[in-house]
Formats: C-alpha cells, sequence, structure tokens
C-alpha cells in the first residue's frame, strides 16, 4: 500500500514539472527587429501626421496664428501638438514610442560595444552616442508633455535638448558607421550607411531652412513666411525619422525575444 502511494506521487510529480519545465524553455514572445523599430517610428510618423491633419481641419486659425498676426497656411508642429484632441493623441503615440526607443538606443550600444572594444576612440563616441540618443528621446517627452500653450520655456528647453542631441547623434552615427563600412563587405550595412549619411545631410539643411526663415518671419512679419518655417521643420522630423529607420538593415537577422530566464532544476 505504501509503495502505491509512493508511485502515484512520483507520477503526479513527474506530470506537474514536466510541462512546465518545457512551457518556461520556450519564448514568450518573439518579434523580428526590423519590425520592431519601423513600427517604432511608425507611431511617432502616425501621430504627427494625425496632429497636423486634425489642427488643419478644425484648428486652422488656432494653430496658425503668430505675434506677427500675418496670413500663414501651415500649423508649426508645436502648435499642432498644443490643441485638443491633438496633443492626446500626440502624448499617446509618443508614450508608446519611447519606451522601444530606449531599447533601440540600448541595442545600438551592444553593437557598438562588440565592434570597437579595443578601440579607444570609437568606443569613447559609442558612449557619447549613447547619452545623446538618451537625452533626444527625454527632450522629446519633454516638449511632449509640456506643450508651448502650458509652460513655453519648459517646452522650448525641451526642443533644444531633442534638436541638439538628435544632431550630435546622427553624426556621432555616421563617424561610427565610416568606419564600419571600411571593414564591412555586407550589403545592408553598406546600404545603411548610405542612407545614414544622405539623411543627416538632408536634416542638417534643412534645419539650416528652417532657422533662416524662422529668423526672417520674427524681424519683418511677411505673410506666408512662417508656412515655409513650419514646411522646413517637418522636414526636420521626418528625416530624422527616416534615420531611425535605417535600423532596418542594422539588425535585420536579430529579434526582439521576452523569455523567463533558465532556472537550475534539481529532482
Amino acid at each position: 500500500m505504501l509503495c502505491l502511494a509512493a508511485r502515484d506521487k512520483f507520477a503526479v510529480d513527474r506530470m506537474l514539472q514536466a510541462p512546465y519545465g518545457l512551457d518556461r524553455d520556450k519564448p514568450l514572445f518573439r518579434l523580428p527587429f526590423t519590425i520592431f523599430a519601423v513600427a517604432t517610428v511608425f507611431l511617432a510618423l502616425g501621430g504627427l501626421v494625425s496632429c497636423i491633419c486634425i489642427s488643419l481641419l478644425f484648428h486652422f486659425e488656432e494653430s496658425t496664428a503668430t505675434h506677427c498676426q500675418v496670413p500663414n497656411y501651415l500649423p508649426s508642429i508645436s502648435a499642432s501638438i498644443s490643441q485638443t484632441p491633438e496633443r492626446y493623441i500626440w502624448r499617446l503615440c509618443i508614450g508608446l514610442h519611447s519606451a522601444p526607443r530606449f531599447l533601440v538606443a540600448a541595442a545600438y550600444f551592444n553593437f557598438y560595444r562588440r565592434r570597437f572594444a579595443k578601440r579607444c576612440a570609437e568606443w569613447s563616441l559609442s558612449c557619447l552616442n549613447l547619452a545623446c540618443a538618451l537625452g533626444e528621446n527625454l527632450g522629446l517627452l519633454l516638449l511632449t508633455y509640456v506643450s508651448s500653450n502650458e509652460t513655453y520655456s519648459v517646452h522650448k528647453n525641451g526642443f533644444i535638448v531633442f534638436i541638439t542631441c538628435a544632431l550630435i547623434h546622427m553624426a556621432i552615427t555616421c563617424r561610427l558607421w565610416h568606419v564600419i563600412n571600411k571593414y564591412s563587405l555586407s550589403p545592408e550595412e553598406q546600404t545603411s550607411y548610405l542612407w545614414k549619411k544622405c539623411l543627416f545631410a538632408f536634416n542638417v539643411t534643412a534645419c539650416l531652412f528652417a532657422a533662416y526663415f524662422y529668423r526672417w518671419h520674427n524681424m519683418y512679419c511677411e505673410p506666408g513666411i512662417y508656412t515655409f518655417f513650419a514646411f522646413c521643420e517637418y522636414l526636420v522630423v521626418l528625416s530624422n525619422m527616416a534615420f531611425h529607420i535605417t535600423a532596418y538593415w542594422d539588425f535585420g537577422t536579430k529579434e526582439v525575444m521576452i523569455a523567463t530566464p533558465p532556472e537550475d532544476k534539481r529532482f
């Protein structure tokens, strides 16, 4: 009788332990990194396009008004995300977009660490690049959750942090990929480097034109000039998003995976 009870207990233990161990060894979630990176950028893109379209359709006068009180035809990004419901759409999209951006920044840092562990200059640039990527994301969160209608100075400083870190991040990334491209025969890495260079050059050009039109508008208050500034601002943000989409080539074979950590099994 005692022997039968012991055998039954052993059988029950095996039934409980076997499926449990097998389930814990399987990933809970798996997604190609290319889809992950592109979807992250499209969250921000969808939010931006939605806010601009809603502002043009329902809040045209408020979103295109400036202190000069002259006709304009496009809202700036700050104006288009300051109205309701635009501000909530933008905050939702950027809130969902920010966490994956931190993960992408960490993925790039690990990528550079493997490449440049024995190269002091490039390793230092990789650390600075990570700091700029984090600063860019934090600046975007700041200007998102503090609108220009609420506290203009905080919103302005958030924008300055965002654009400064973004430009430095793109410049350092191009420098690092210049070094990678010297020793790489991968067509994906060469394509990525080419697009990074082009998008960085385009972004800098758009920034310069945006600054020029903004100054022109403030100095002379001519009709329509602020529209050119707003359009150039769109190009700055869109080229920045496109720059981040180049992760599609950088991590083409990688996956984002959520799994439980392995545990020692004691029987």
